[in-house]
């Protein structure tokens, strides 16, 4: 999905997807449907006003009539032929299709940007509303126990039902508009009211939509596992409608949702259901929608050749025009995505001819928008330039014309990043100064960053350091104010995280550290909390949930007297030809100001011998290289600081890592004499602040373990869990769960039963970039990360302490991957642990038990840190002539509280 059409969708969450009946008609209320599931919109639509239209006289026609143009991305013309249907019913003295008709106004008002009109609107729906009823609609308490609740209602049921069904409606409209303010608790009360109206009429497929609506405000708020609960709702519901139409689209707005939080494998199972569905009833435009929502998951998973597969699938179904071009464009946006200009060429000559066949309307004018992005990226742009040029000028009229504000802020936008493209500095900034102000002008702050960031680029080339770092500024605090919105705000987040979100963060930290001038104490702190954003951003995409739990504190507050924190930073356009890479480390001594060394190096320098040092590292029996390779990282991050490290009696580094470097064991970096766990307590954290750091009170230390030895869901035994477990128990009083006990419910009674300050798991897990595919395996199934994390926090209402450490041996980290570490660190993060102790690659399990002997008789001992127990264990396996390799011991990383 392109990012202009993402930057709109979130306003629309609860928007109705209109089936064309009247008010108390069946609909489908639920997720606004994404840019490609739409109506023909190359067949004549007539324009509304007429006064002596044959419709004139039927207000239940006219509010259908608006529902049609409406679903077509016909706002402007919605919001008059609701605005009459308001008039109308006012001066007939129909109450109850006056609040309703000012419900649609609202979402006309919403969907064009105007909120004081949407909220004018959906107050007066509401308070004409009640003044009908006589009942609140936002109560505290169970509106159906009392069947009267409505006085009017008595009349009859089917006018009884048809209140509940518009009061739903109302609530539904009222939700949409507090979440697209960032109001996301008062949109989830909205939702969960207009849940219960829905359920009380009996409208199954409304219902489900509620549901849906609600899910997207808990998982907003963090609230993971009563978001999977109500979907699981929703789907349950879904299944026993007989409405063949509205169950397909119901799975379908259900799949995107999924995708949305990050379940992706039960997004495909949901959305293949609906496609099997539509393909046995023939339903071809949502056939073709399906696809591309399963060509999207694909995206996002990088399996591309699976996705441009069912992008293509999509565009042989003979539906409409309008359809038929968004899978089109889908195909091309990913040919472009994968520079595959022999097959993107052709498509797109395809696509030019028919998107001049495309009648006037909202869709057309985002299809053009997206068009003229691609084009502008071919690789010889002269020609396709000229014509996204014109695609765009023109759009930029069309949307003048027609109101719609947001497709111009895109147009105009887009028009000065070709601008910039072709590096006419003045026209470029103009351009966007102008599609910056109509975005200030919407308050969509999704767009704004983008223009921000745009203007920041633009002033830098144009060389305004000083107006470049203020826009810089500016989209690095409008991202941080995208609190909900990054999240769970649009499907495709998490596959352009790296292109659309992280070069703000860096790019700006780039600029604040320029080594052409003296960087102060006060802009090192600045920077540094930029990219501690960035950890956290990586985080909350990662999860697709905002997932910070408990009382952070600044880990500059923690007692850390002997303590240094480094905070090695990757700058530097990697497509720059080496002009100004580098890595910037920033240092945090006891009691001194920040400080910080360059290091001049570019980034294929970089990666080349990190890749090479992880290599050396996982091999069995070392070879020279790999100290020479470790040397050298120990130079870049450690030997500049040495003296000083020295002379303010260091003990403990805690490394706060940057990409690829997160892949390292900074233990074994080597110094030329010594590996760095040799004099150094060595931990991680993934940001600047640390959840109540404490020390581990030996006194009350349990353990809850749970493992496997035998074989499970393909993955091997493994054979001395049982043996590293029976150490632990007869070294701390401890309650093993093993193979067949060892199940996720069992997993969950007890730590929901007993407060085990430790909790160890003793089995195969894989953490990678990909939230799905981050697991531990129980005896029952995988649990995925979310779900894991879900079980760790689910004593936290009775429990007086949380989780102190949560150690997972067996467990790896997915090679090559420098988000994978996030699964690690995000576990800890999102359920409340203190410590998480885990390996980097999967370990020999012998080993990992003899590691794990030592390591709990450290842990008996209340005068040291968690950090300090780690380290005497992995020095007894170092001194070991049978695990002095470094696959041995190094992988064994202590993320978050070191003491």
């Amino acid at each position: 999905m392109a990012r202009w059409v993402s930057g709109i969708i979130y306003f629309f969450i609860s928007f109705c997807l209109v089936i064309g009946l009247a008010a108390n008609g069946r609909a489908m209320e639920a997720i606004i449907p994404t840019y490609h599931r739409t109506t023909d919109t190359t067949r004549p639509v007539d324009s509304y006003g007429v006064k002596a239209s044959a419709i004139e006289h039927n207000l239940s026609a006219i509010l259908s009539y608006g529902r049609t143009q409406y679903s077509e991305g016909q706002f402007d013309q919605a919001l008059e032929t609701w605005t009459l249907a308001t008039e109308m019913a006012q001066t007939a003295g129909d109450r109850l299709n006056y609040s309703l008709a000012l419900s649609y106004l609202s979402l006309a008002h919403q969907a064009l940007g105007q909120w004081s009109q949407a909220d004018a609107a959906i107050t007066q729906s509401m308070e004409a509303f009640e003044q009908f009823t006589g009942a609140s609609l936002l109560t505290e308490t169970n509106p159906f126990t009392e069947i009267s609740l409505f006085p009017e209602t008595n009349q009859g049921p089917s006018t009884r039902r048809n209140q509940w069904i518009i009061g739903g409606q109302i609530l539904n409209t009222q939700g949409s508009l507090a979440f697209a303010r960032g109001n996301v608790n008062e949109a989830l009360e909205a939702w969960q009211q207009s849940g219960s109206f829905y359920q009380q009429a009996d409208e199954t497929q409304r219902y489900v939509g509620s549901l849906i609506n609600q899910a997207r405000g808990l998982q907003a708020l963090g609230y993971f596992s009563q978001a999977h609960d109500t979907l699981a709702q929703a789907k349950a519901s879904l299944e026993k409608e007989i409405n063949v139409t509205l169950q397909v689209l119901g799975f379908h707005s259900l799949g995107d949702v999924l995708h949305a939080i990050g379940e992706h494998t039960t997004a495909k199972q949901v959305l293949t259901e609906g496609l099997t569905l539509a393909q046995r009833h023939g339903m071809i435009s949502e056939q073709s929608a399906l696809l591309i929502s399963l060509g999207q998951i694909a995206e996002t998973e990088l399996a591309l050749d699976d996705a441009l597969d069912h992008y293509r699938h999509a565009t042989s179904i003979h539906g409409p025009v309008a359809s038929h071009i968004q899978a089109q464009l889908s195909e091309l946006g990913l040919l472009v995505k994968m520079a595959n200009w022999p097959e993107a060429e052709p498509l797109a000559a395809k696509i030019q001819r028919q998107v001049q066949l495309l009648a006037p309307s909202r869709s057309t004018l985002y299809s053009r928008i997206r068009f003229a992005h691609y084009l502008s990226q071919f690789p010889e742009p002269k020609d396709r330039q000229a014509l996204a040029v014109e695609l765009l000028a023109e759009t930029v009229q069309q949307a003048r014309q027609s109101g719609d504000r947001y497709a111009e802020t895109y147009a105009t936008g887009y028009l000065g990043n070709i601008y910039e493209q072709a590096a006419q500095w003045a026209d470029a900034n103009k351009l966007t100064q102008e599609a910056l102000v109509l975005a200030q002008g919407l308050d969509a702050t999704d767009i704004i960053y983008q223009w921000q960031w745009q203007l920041a680029r633009i002033l830098k080339r144009q060389g305004n350091q000083a107006d470049a770092l203020s826009a810089y500024k500016a989209a690095f605090e409008s991202l941080k104010s995208l609190r909900y919105d990054l999240v769970s705000s649009t499907l495709d987040r998490q596959f352009s995280f790296k292109e659309e979100v992280e070069p703000v963060y860096r790019e700006y930290v780039d600029l604040l550290l320029d080594p052409a001038v003296d960087i102060s104490p006060a802009t090192l702190q600045q920077a540094r909390q930029v990219i501690e954003s960035l950890q956290l951003a990586e985080l909350s995409n990662f999860f697709q949930s905002t997932c910070i739990e408990g009382q952070a504190i600044a880990i500059d507050d923690v007692d850390q007297t002997d303590t240094a924190v480094i905070y090695p930073i990757v700058l530097g356009d990697p497509s720059s030809e080496e002009v100004n890479q580098r890595l910037e480390v920033i240092v945090s001594l006891p009691n001194q100001p920040l400080t910080h060394h360059t290091v001049p190096v570019s980034h294929k320098h970089f990666e080349k011998i990190v890749n090479r040092l992880l290599y050396s590292l996982t091999r069995p029996f070392p070879a020279p290289e790999g100290k020479d390779l470790g040397q050298e990282v120990y130079n870049w991050l450690i030997r500049p600081i040495e003296n000083e490290l020295a002379q303010t009696q260091v003990k403990t580094l805690v490394f706060i890592l940057d990409g690829t470097l997160r892949e390292i064991p900074m233990a074994a970096l080597f110094d030329g004499e010594h590996y760095l766990i040799e004099d150094y307590q060595v931990a991680l954290t993934p940001g600047l602040q640390l959840l109540n750091p404490q020390s581990l009170r030996r006194q009350s230390v349990k353990v809850l373990g749970a493992g496997l030895t035998e074989s499970r869901h393909g993955f091997t035994a493994l054979d001395n869990v049982g043996l590293e477990l029976d150490t632990v128990k007869s070294t701390i009083p401890s309650r093993i769960l093993l193979n067949q006990r060892f199940t996720s419910d069992t997993l969950q009674e007890q730590i929901k039963k007993l407060p085990f300050p430790i909790v160890h798991l003793a089995t195969h897990g894989q953490f990678s970039s990909n939230a799905d595919e981050t697991f531990i395996l129980a005896w029952d199934k995988p649990i995925k990360v979310g779900e894991l994390s879900d079980i760790l926090r689910t004593g936290d209402l009775t429990r007086l302490t949380p989780i102190e450490l949560l150690i997972m041996s067996a467990c790896e980290t997915a090679t090559g991957d420098d988000r994978a570490v996030l699964g690690l660190a995000g576990i800890a993060v999102r359920a409340g642990v203190r410590s998480t102790l885990a390996s980097l690659w999967s370990v020999d399990d012998q080993s990992t038990a003899w590691l794990m002997s030592h390591l709990y008789t450290e842990l008996a001992n209340d005068t040291i840190s968690k950090a300090e127990a780690l380290r005497r264990a992995q020095l007894a396996l170092l001194r070991d002539p049978d695990y002095r390799a470094p696959v041995y011991w190094s992988p064994f990383v202590l993320l978050g509280n070191w003491l």
